[in-house]
């Protein structure tokens, strides 16, 4: 009898003790749960902050082919206008080169608009679209909207002369190439001497651009050189001011 009263009392405790385990078990997986969907949440709202895609609107255009949807820059495009409004970077320089030379195979005659409102960033990639555009078919006009310094107002020269414009309220910056290094003293030097190779080069492409001097471009950009839109067309970056279309 005795035995029967502890197996029953055991089988209680056991059962209790069940119990409490799958209610913490089901606390647990509610509590991960959540945890789960606060951290989707939290990476959706890190994905889409300082992302511009996530904010840039879906148009849609009727053709003889139906309706097309798309960005409102894909769709600029479609009339050949091409935006760079960040800092110049490779993965920036490989889209700007692919849309130039997507275009030049569209239509060979037709000028490009090249709208740009850059702070400038690497030489490097800013080269890449400087020497597509001079070496692509199509003239490249040029407008400067907000501002184009450094490797940004080399590419506003680049345009084809005669067609570099800029709005009255931008600025225009030119100055020498920025660098920074570290290491073994012999490689700081070959460093040292490539930076101002780049410099030289840099320096030779507005003077040509432009119609300066090497020496007043050298001069100018030995420290940061604003212009205000006026002052840009005078300098010879850009061959005209423009309020209105």
């Amino acid at each position: 009898m005795l035995i029967q009263l502890s197996q029953k009392n055991l089988k209680k405790k056991q059962k209790k003790l069940s119990q409490k385990l799958l209610k913490r078990q089901k606390r647990q997986s509610q509590k991960q749960k959540l945890l789960r969907k606060l951290k989707k949440k939290s990476q959706k709202k890190t994905k889409n902050k300082g992302n511009p895609m996530a904010i840039i609107p879906s148009i849609s255009e009727q053709t003889a082919r139906g309706e097309i949807r798309g960005d409102i820059f894909s769709m600029l495009l479609r009339q050949r206008i091409i935006f760079l409004n960040t800092p110049v970077n490779d993965m920036v320089a490989s889209l700007i080169v692919a849309q130039l030379l997507y275009l030049e195979g569209e239509d060979p005659e037709r000028d490009i608009n090249f709208y740009i409102n850059s702070p400038g960033g690497s030489v490097s990639a800013g080269m890449a679209i400087y020497d597509t555009m001079q070496y692509i078919r199509p003239s490249v006009a040029t407008i400067c909207i907000g501002q184009a310094a450094s490797m940004g107002a080399i590419l506003l020269a680049a345009g084809a002369k005669g067609k570099r414009s800029i709005l009255p309220h931008s600025r225009v910056m030119i100055h020498q190439p920025l660098g920074g290094l570290s290491g073994q003293a012999t490689d700081m030097e070959i460093h040292a001497k490539e930076i101002l190779k780049i410099k030289n080069r840099l320096n030779d492409i507005l003077a040509e651009r432009t119609g300066q001097t090497v020496e007043k471009i050298k001069k100018d950009t030995d420290r940061n050189y604003f212009m205000s839109a006026e002052e840009a067309k005078a300098y010879g970056i850009v061959d005209e001011l423009i309020t209105s279309r």
